[in-house]
């Protein structure tokens, strides 16, 4: 089904832009490119960031699936390794604990005005960027690799079919977000 998608690049980029545009505006309504939001996440204070993660998590793992499944799609897992995931976690970590915006709400904070956002996290991106690429190739040869576990998804790691994951994976999220709503959190 997504195939003819697949080879069009304009139409890919168009498609993009206007499924960005609609996150933006859904991560504005749900109030997570505001400062005190995330800042209350930050302090296990206001949960609104986990409750909206965890949906689009629960929402996305059953779509994918749902479309793989039905033969509309292809997983495409990209190569990891613990050594990638320990530096972009810390290079998402420092910038989201430094500034009170992940990469997404900082956009989403700029379009709505936030000069914070846009001094800091913008420039902020630009900079990181920039630092990351500079630093890529000695990091390629060494620490990136660390851990290498290829491009596998967590199914083909355990050699189970994927649905086995993802109803438990669902059935405990869901729960997860029922507590956190019973809390009032």
């Amino acid at each position: 089904m997504f195939t003819g998608l697949h080879a069009r690049k304009g139409v890919q980029l168009a498609v993009g832009l206007v499924v960005g545009i609609i996150f933006g505006f859904l991560l504005e309504k749900g109030g997570v490119t505001t400062y005190d939001v995330i800042i209350g996440q930050l302090l296990l204070v206001d949960f609104t960031v986990v409750k909206i993660m965890l949906s689009a998590v629960i929402t996305g793992m059953i779509g994918i699936h749902l479309l793989v499944s039905l033969g509309m799609a292809r997983l495409h897992p990209k190569p990891g390794s613990f050594g990638t995931s320990v530096i972009g976690g810390l290079i998402f970590g420092v910038g989201f604990g430094i500034l009170g915006y992940c990469p997404g709400t900082v956009v989403g904070a700029v379009a709505h005005g936030s000069l914070d956002a846009l001094s800091g996290g913008v420039v902020g991106i630009v900079i990181g960027a920039g630092i990351f690429a500079a630093l890529y190739p000695r990091l390629e040869a060494g620490v990136l690799h660390m851990g290498d576990f290829g491009e596998v998804t967590l199914p083909q790691a355990l050699n189970i079919h994927p649905w086995i994951v993802v109803i438990p994976a669902v059935i405990v999220l869901t729960g997860f977000l029922f507590a956190i709503e019973k809390a009032g959190l």
